[in-house]
Parts: C-alpha cells; sequence; structure tokens
C-alpha cells in the first residue's frame, strides 16, 4: 500500500477516539432509537429515524476516511446501486453497463426503470470503450466483472465519458478500497455492496455510495431520506466492527488467491484460470497499472457441470454460497444464475484461511471430483 493507504488503515480504527471524554466507551454505541428527544424548535436537532441516526453517521464516517470522499450508507449494496440510478436519472436518460457484471442491475432497468422511461444498454467488460458513449447520461463499470474478471480501463472509459457528457459510476465490491481507487483514477461515482469484504463475516446486508461532488452526494442522500431506503443501527455497527479488520483480512485473501491462482494455473484438473494477478491474465498488463491488489476472488474453470460441482462439495473448506468476500472460503457455479460462462466454472472466494491447508484441500477436492 501506498504511504497514504498505510495512513489510512492505521487511522481507522481510532477515528471514534478523538471525540472521546473520560469515561465514554472506546466502542461506538449502537443507538436503536426511531426518535429523539425534540422539544420546541427542531432545527439544528436530531428528528427522526429516517432522517439519521448517530450509529449511521459513525460507519459513514468510517467508508468517508477510506474513500477520501463523503459517504451515504444503504440497507444492501443493491439499495445503493438502485438509490443512485433513481436518484440522478430521469425520463428520457439512457445508461451503459457491463453486459458481463453483477446481474442484478440488468434485470432492475430491464423490469422496472424502462416503465420510468430511462433506457439501457450493455457492452462487454473487456470491450467497454468501444463505441464511445455519446448520448449516455450515466456509465456503470465494474471492473474486474463479477463473475469472469476481465477488466476495463477505468482513466481511459471516465475521460471518454466525460467528455460526452455523461457521470460514470464504479461498482468496487470486489476490491474495496484497500483494493482499487476508482475515485481516484476519475470517476463521480463509487458504490459497493459492503455486504461482502467490508463487512466480512456474513451476517449483514449493506452497502455505501461515495463521492466528491457536494451537489450529486446531497442529491442521492436526499433519495434516500425520501424513499426511506435506510440500514438499521445494528447493522451499521456490525459493519464498522468489520471494517476495523478489512486491511489485515484483505491483505491474507489477495496473498492466498495469488498464491492458490497461481497454482490451480498448473493443476492437471483445471482447464483454464482467471486471476488479473497471473502474468499470462488478458488484464494482468491493466491491472498492473490500476489496481492495488489482485482481489480475492479466482474464476476457475473445470470439465463440466458435475466435475464443477463435486468440487465444491467435496473440499471441507470451501462453503457452497452465492455471495463472497467472508473469512471463510466460498465457491458456486456461476452459470446456475444464467452467467455468460462455462457450465464449468467456479468463481472462488478464498477466505483467511491459512494458505496452505486451504490449498491442500483444494487440491484433494480437486483430484477427487
Amino acid at each position: 500500500m501506498s504511504e497514504s493507504q498505510n495512513a489510512r488503515a492505521a487511522s481507522l480504527s481510532h477515528l471514534h477516539s478523538g471525540n472521546l471524554s473520560k469515561g465514554d466507551p472506546l466502542s461506538t454505541p449502537i443507538v436503536m432509537s426511531s426518535v429523539f428527544h425534540l422539544p420546541g424548535d427542531p432545527a439544528g436537532a436530531r428528528q427522526y429515524g429516517r432522517f439519521d441516526n448517530p450509529t449511521w453517521e459513525a460507519v459513514e464516517a468510517a467508508f468517508a476516511h477510506l474513500e477520501d470522499a463523503e459517504a451515504i450508507v444503504f440497507p444492501s449494496g443493491m439499495a445503493a446501486i438502485s438509490s443512485v440510478l433513481l436518484a440522478l436519472l430521469s425520463a428520457g436518460d439512457r445508461i451503459l453497463l457491463p453486459s458481463d457484471g453483477y446481474y442484478t442491475p440488468r434485470v432492475l432497468l430491464e423490469k422496472h426503470l424502462t416503465r420510468l422511461g430511462i433506457s439501457y444498454d450493455t457492452r462487454p467488460t473487456a470491450s467497454f470503450a468501444e463505441g464511445g458513449f455519446a448520448g449516455y447520461r450515466m456509465v456503470l463499470i465494474e471492473t474486474p466483472s463479477n463473475p469472469g474478471l476481465d477488466l476495463c480501463d477505468i482513466q481511459l472509459i471516465t475521460k471518454a465519458a466525460h467528455a460526452s457528457g455523461a457521470i460514470v459510476v464504479a461498482d468496487n465490491t470486489t476490491m474495496t478500497p484497500y483494493g482499487q481507487r476508482p475515485l481516484d483514477l476519475g470517476v463521480d461515482l463509487v458504490l459497493a455492496a459492503d455486504t461482502k469484504a467490508p463487512n466480512g463475516h456474513s451476517d449483514v446486508l449493506f452497502g455505501h455510495v461515495a463521492g466528491r461532488d457536494a451537489t450529486m452526494i446531497e442529491t442521492i442522500r436526499e433519495w434516500r431520506k425520501l424513499a426511506g431506503v435506510i440500514p438499521g443501527p445494528f447493522e451499521a455497527w456490525l459493519v464498522l466492527r468489520g471494517l476495523e479488520t478489512l486491511e489485515v483480512r484483505f491483505d491474507r485473501m489477495c496473498s492466498s488467491a495469488e498464491s492458490i491462482a497461481t497454482r490451480l494455473a498448473d493443476h492437471p484438473a483445471v482447464r483454464s484460470v482467471r486471476y488479473p494477478g497471473l502474468k499470462n491474465d488478458p488484464s494482468h498488463a491493466l491491472a498492473k497499472t490500476q489496481m492495488l491488489r489482485f482481489g480475492s476472488l479466482v474464476g476457475l474453470t473445470l470439465g463440466s457441470k458435475e466435475q464443477a460441482e463435486r468440487f465444491i462439495d467435496a473440499c471441507p473448506l470451501i462453503e457452497a454460497t452465492t455471495s463472497f468476500g467472508g473469512v471463510h472460503t466460498s465457491a458456486e457455479r456461476r452459470a446456475r444464475w444464467g452467467d455468460d460462462v462455462a457450465e464449468g466454472f467456479v468463481r472462488l472466494s478464498v477466505g483467511c484461511e491459512p494458505t496452505d491447508a486451504l490449498w491442500q484441500a483444494i487440491d484433494a477436492a480437486l483430484k477427487t471430483a
């Protein structure tokens, strides 16, 4: 990490202590209240739980610290995405998004936002810049793409999209602020499902949006208040607790993923491997220029659907689940959701288990699959 990144990581868990008085709890309290004491003129005071909450503000301060930008939190990653779309797009606007990224935004647009007069197009991540961005009000990128792990050039796309008058939004769920910093590369807004690595313990849904344009951020914050797209205080506290260990967890996960991807690439049972950290990966050169780490996700393709399922089921250190970014290693065969990948493609999310023990379990499972 850079010196500034190290400084952010070091000071994150001390943000709260600067406001403490003698005898105050060191851990940020959970404020479980929907109403606040509000006699007389309500101006300048907390008014209602849909408007604000001290525990939200604590986790927003933590995300703002990590992103070096103002942050707004939401009850899920999709709540963050849908709020950005609904707050900033109007009837007649057109959005471009990846055809091979997380599929739910495409479903949201097709089933619901097209009814409001918002139209969309899709392009593959690897060729996202081809065709230009004229006519688009918003461009949504996801790099690395989920699940295929293709990359697109964030700076190149942002510069071209801005020249055409488009807002650029980056979904950084797979990378976190420790692995990639899209705002520093020019995008207008970054968003993420903090259900994944930021919380890290697979026990809460959460999301956030961050940006450095005050008007854009205030528009999204106002949308959250009026639409009621708010997180619960307890969920906010869980994510705040998770963020304090994100740097050390993400470091372990990325280091293990790089080691395991290298070994998978040489395994006779594996047909192909996608991981930006591999020198022969088609995205490796770009990854070195715009990513701080290569991530904790590995894509491996086995010979068949059945072989992929047997591998996942046979490994005692792999949880068969549809999410990623937890302390436990998990995997799933993504074609079952309709993603445009081979039937034997497995998205492997490397967790925090000791690397060699994890590899031994994966190797043994591959040999019996």
